[in-house]
């Protein structure tokens, strides 16, 4: 059997946004990784350093039960998504993610109903790529401020926790 098709290329869905209409921030990722689309759950790899990053920042520690980590997020004016609705990938890497595959997720209807939102957080480059290729073209006149954060994901090992949790520090101006 040729390598190409020992490996199995899973089509992938993700998840609704975590949203709220006070939200004035949107934190977003690519596409949930294997461990999260088993739990269901935003940023579930127990080695992913956004939950105790939010624990920080906002209060959402991982150690609450994630409703009320979402909530955390929602008092604080933050919504959540993945720039991607879908896509093929046979592992949790963005790397891995088949090109022609990537379908976005409605960005005009979401920003239509949180018009608070002016900051967007782009949790690693290719959720930042991702959304200036599939989504910016698409949407009407905004005034969006676009930052791309370091990526949570353990496979960003290029930083230490204490880096990345300094880097972050920055969705907490303008809001508090």
């Amino acid at each position: 059997m040729p390598a190409e098709q020992s490996i199995a290329m899973s089509q992938i869905q993700s998840f609704p946004p975590v949203e709220t209409p006070g939200a004035t921030i949107l934190i977003l990722g690519s596409m949930p990784g294997k461990e999260s689309l088993r739990a269901g759950q935003y940023y579930a790899h127990p080695r992913n350093a956004f939950w105790p990053i939010m624990g920080e920042l906002v209060g959402a520690a991982p150690a609450l039960p994630y409703e009320m980590r979402i909530q955390k997020l929602q008092s604080a004016g933050i919504a959540l998504w993945d720039v991607l609705a879908s896509c093929t990938r046979h592992s949790s890497l963005d790397a891995d993610i088949v090109a022609d595959s990537i379908r976005a997720n409605d960005f005009a209807s979401f920003f239509r109903a949180h018009p608070l939102i002016t900051q967007v957080f782009f949790n690693g480059a290719m959720a930042e790529q991702c959304f200036h290729k599939q989504v910016q073209p698409l949407l009407e006149q905004q005034s969006l401020h676009c930052r791309r954060l370091p990526s949570t994901s353990p496979a960003n090992a290029s930083l230490r926790y204490e880096q990345k949790l300094q880097a972050w520090r920055v969705i907490l101006h303008g809001h508090r």
